[in-house]
């Protein structure tokens, strides 16, 4: 998984998997999903992330069973 936060244009991308984007789907006018060829999701694109998405607040924890 790879998060990018893009400043210049307060874009949050977050990638699941690095695999070909076969459909990229509009969520609403400022999110973009893209799926591969099976229709798992492979990226999540957020505009406008600073007061959409929380950034550049961000915490990561790891949860064992």
């Amino acid at each position: 998984m790879k998060i990018r936060y893009f400043t210049d244009t307060d874009t949050l991308h977050i990638e699941f998997r690095d695999q070909p984007v076969a459909e990229t789907r509009d969520l609403d006018e400022n999110t973009l999903l893209d799926v591969d060829a099976q229709g798992n999701i492979c990226a999540i694109t957020v505009e406008h992330a600073s007061t959409r998405a929380g950034i550049p607040e961000f915490s990561y924890e790891e949860v064992t069973a």
